[in-house]
């Protein structure tokens, strides 16, 4: 359905097309009518008008965590319920529209979730794709895709375990990083949280926290997510009290560990000497015998 079609993952760019927001989190309850909209925008730097079409479609992620957007399944029922307020246009050049869309939840919607994309893409041939140079130009489509994540209220469960957590005890190279991974075992998507605090070891004086801005992770439901948090730059050398906090759907999960971090060419050294103390001790103590 999207071959040649090159979907952008952030609003940020001037090739043709920004969208905000990129991503809502709803609720709905039966029987309602929801009304949402987004804003599309073409660049002031793009200098043609941006002729686009509009499309409900499935939002569904794999077991991989790869995203499609053809699915059929109970969780994309709400594709059905979802009217457009317009399916094509044209926007000029740092020009923005605002496309609506209304919800008609039917009396019959099951409680869970609910996911669908509504993607804006390009009617115009040979755009200019994002990774190349302005010059160069291919045949292909430009698109991006606002994801609607909906809860419909009834008999939802919000529940899911932390399956794995891992984080090294000794480290040659790299940065500190704590790995994860978590499987959402409800009927309704969830919001992870993850947290990680790194001290020096005799020191309450953090070195690294993202505690004011956390990373998070919208997990859908049935799907296992494998996560990583990363301190960018960890020192070469250090011996740090690494914490790492996960919450999802209230539960709270906490490992701390005593990570080591030593590079290669340092603990050759460090075994050198050991070996020369041990080498000098027992020279010393044979001098020390034949002086008796």
């Amino acid at each position: 359905m999207f071959a040649g079609t090159v979907f952008a993952e952030d609003k940020k760019g001037d090739f043709g097309l920004t969208m905000s927001p990129l991503n809502q989190s709803i609720v709905l309850n039966s029987g309602e009518k929801y009304r949402g909209s987004f804003t599309i925008s073409n660049p002031g730097s793009n200098e043609t008008n941006f002729e686009y079409k509009i499309t409900v479609n499935p939002f569904y992620v794999d077991e991989n965590y790869n995203i499609h957007y053809e699915y059929d399944g109970k969780i994309n029922q709400i594709i059905d319920w979802i009217d457009l307020d317009h399916t094509e246009g044209s926007l000029e050049p740092n020009n923005s529209k605002t496309v609506n869309f209304t919800i008609n939840v039917p009396e019959s919607a099951p409680g869970g979730g609910q996911y669908a994309a509504i993607t804006v893409t390009s009617k115009n041939d040979n755009v200019v794709a994002p990774e190349l140079e302005s010059n160069i130009h291919i045949d292909q489509k430009i698109a991006m895709a606002h994801i609607i994540y909906a809860e419909v209220a009834g008999s939802t469960e919000h529940k899911g375990e932390v399956i794995d957590l891992e984080i090294s005890n000794f480290m040659l190279s790299g940065n500190i990083t704590a790995s994860s991974a978590i499987k959402n075992t409800g009927n309704v998507h969830g919001t992870a949280k993850y947290t990680l605090q790194i001290f020096p070891l005799f020191s309450n004086e953090e070195v690294y926290t993202n505690e004011e801005d956390p990373q998070t992770k919208t997990i859908l439901p049935d799907r296992i997510l494998y996560n990583e948090t990363v301190w960018e730059n960890t020192p070469m050398v250090g011996i740090f009290n690494v914490i790492y906090t996960i919450e999802f759907e209230g539960v709270t999960t906490q490992v701390s560990k005593m990570v080591i971090k030593c590079p290669v060419w340092l603990l050759f050294i460090i075994i050198f000497v050991i070996f020369a103390i041990i080498i000098w001790m027992i020279s010393r103590a044979r001098s020390r015998k034949k002086i008796r």
